[in-house]
């Protein structure tokens, strides 16, 4: 339980310093002490006080005139039932403070222990040992009423100590505990917070909030005492919001709240519970519910009227115009590039390529195979590329039928230029070798004779007279 003491840089008189300090225990318990013997204390030291059944150590938490306002503030009277300090604490009285320290643990487990045995529905949460080593207190937290007399005669029978069963709340628990929060900071409850006050749900409304009891609820499993420190400050803002108690009416549609942002003093709304939400200031919604009590909607939530909005839209046209006049010559042009003559001279190169004879036939073979198939290229279109499949089988049928069967196909791994000497040379009707030109007619098929595939080009065995 932290303390900052602002009165500690004021020259207060000695004579009339304030008798009473305040000495803090495990788990931030506190409580008042009066210094008879006008010790020479500081904050942290540790000191032997007196108790009702022994002696017990803490540790000064506050002196001076602080230690009045708190007495105030708690309603605690400064009469004679506030017992004494005996002494500051020295080497002995730490030595065996810690003895009895190290049995809280042992002596918690087993409690635990012994509450599951005896079929008791409490939660053992601490222990704390007296310094003297004679009596120990028990915290615990119940929904109910528990009879806890059986558990008592147990355990002072088993640790030899006089037993104190003191309830307390969940909160309490979690502030003798300890623990960090979602904050990222060590608990309130365990740090500063002394008092614990009533906190509603209403404040999480207030303050618009989702009401989700996961995310509002603390490690003690109440909501949090942090939901009431800003609650003074949203209920001082929300007096400017006007209250929405129906939606707003516009020649649009009914428009219903969705959000409120109470700080800015904006209010988002949306037609018909679409997803675009619509912001306007709360003095805009006040304007929009005395025109809806008169009887009358507004064009828009923005515009009362259809001229102010066409007022407003031709005002963006005129400033936009302005823009684009001011910008116009300044905007430096962009320099077109040379279009690259690297793709037709690829083309062409790609072209070429494909019409050279291939390098690795035998040389010996006249060139006069490939000039009737570039004439033809040149005056017509090619035909559509044949099945190499039908290459082998016989052209006329009829005219091929008393003579023998043709030789076997040659295997693949042959050359291109074995093939062609395989081939006989087609002759026309004057004895001349190769095709007619590109712009001649076609010659008629012979019976006996057969013509060479074109290269990269089979024949088509459905149409025989054009081969």
């Amino acid at each position: 339980m932290n303390v900052f003491d602002w009165l500690s840089h004021m020259g207060i008189p000695e004579v009339d310093k304030f008798d009473i300090v305040e000495v803090k225990f495990k788990g931030g318990r506190k409580e008042y002490y009066r210094n008879v013997d006008f010790l020479s204390l500081n904050t942290g030291d540790p000191v032997v006080v007196d108790v009702p059944s022994g002696h017990h150590i803490g540790h000064v938490s506050l002196q001076g005139e602080l230690v009045r306002l708190q007495m105030q503030k708690r309603k605690i009277r400064d009469d004679d039932e506030i017992l004494r300090i005996y002494r500051v604490a020295n080497q002995k009285d730490m030595e065996k403070w810690g003895e009895a320290q190290n049995r809280e643990i042992p002596t918690l487990y087993r409690c635990r222990q012994i509450v599951e045995e005896l079929g008791l529905k409490m939660k053992m949460s601490d222990i704390e040992y007296q310094s003297d080593n004679s009596k120990a207190t028990f915290y615990y937290s119940a929904d109910d009423r528990v009879d806890f007399r059986e558990l008592i005669k147990v355990l002072a029978g088993e640790f030899r100590i006089r037993v104190e069963m003191r309830q307390i709340s969940l909160r309490q628990e979690a502030g003798r505990l300890g623990g960090i929060g979602v904050c990222g900071r060590e608990l309130c409850c365990s740090t500063w917070l002394v008092d614990f006050k009533n906190v509603s749900t209403s404040a999480a409304r207030y303050q618009n909030l989702s009401l989700n009891p996961g995310k509002l609820s603390g490690q003690c499993g109440r909501l949090k005492c942090c939901l009431n420190y800003e609650l003074d400050t949203y209920m001082d803002a929300i007096k400017d919001i006007p209250a929405i108690d129906r939606p707003l009416q516009t020649e649009s549609g009914p428009a219903k709240l969705q959000k409120t942002d109470i700080f800015r003093k904006l209010m988002w709304f949306s037609y018909n519970n679409d997803n675009d939400w619509h912001s306007i200031t709360c003095e805009r919604v006040k304007e929009i519910q005395a025109i809806n009590e008169s009887g009358k909607k507004v064009f828009t939530l923005r515009y009362n009227e259809a001229s102010e909005m066409e007022d407003f839209a031709a005002k963006s046209t005129r400033e936009l115009e302005l823009l684009d006049k001011k910008f116009a010559n300044t905007s430096p042009k962009r320099k077109k590039k040379p279009r690259s003559q690297n793709r037709n001279a690829g083309g062409n190169r790609n072209q070429q390529a494909s019409n050279k004879p291939d390098s690795k036939p035998n040389q010996a073979e006249p060139q006069q195979q490939n000039a009737p198939q570039n004439q033809r290229a040149a005056g017509e279109q090619p035909k559509k590329r044949r099945n190499n499949k039908n290459r082998n089988k016989p052209r006329n049928p009829e005219a091929n039928a008393g003579q023998a069967s043709p030789p076997p196909l040659q295997p693949k791994a042959e050359n291109s230029s074995q093939k062609r000497q395989n081939v006989q040379k087609p002759k026309d009707s004057d004895g001349n070798t190769g095709n007619a030109n590109a712009g001649d007619p076609k010659p008629k098929p012979h019976g006996k004779k057969r013509f060479p595939p074109r290269k990269n080009q089979g024949p088509n065995p459905n149409k025989p007279e054009n081969e």
